[in-house]
């Protein structure tokens, strides 16, 4: 699944989010495109409850492409 996380801007708002997605789902896949501000997870996770996680660490976003 892809987010938009327009807040996204630095190192360690990509090492926020990326910790914090971990947290949530140990063997989830994360990968950054900090020019576009996308993050692209692979998780057991729903895009729902990935959503949440961006919530809680302080960050938007926008679901853009859902994993089938």
């Amino acid at each position: 699944m892809k987010f938009s996380v327009p807040d996204m801007s630095c190192g360690h708002c990509k090492a926020t989010i990326g910790k914090s997605i971990e947290q949530a789902d140990g063997s989830a896949q994360v990968e950054f495109d900090m020019a576009n501000r996308t993050v692209t997870v692979t998780s057991a996770r729903s895009a729902q409850e990935i959503a949440g996680v961006l919530k809680e660490a302080g960050y938007s976003s926008e679901l853009l492409q859902q994993t089938p």
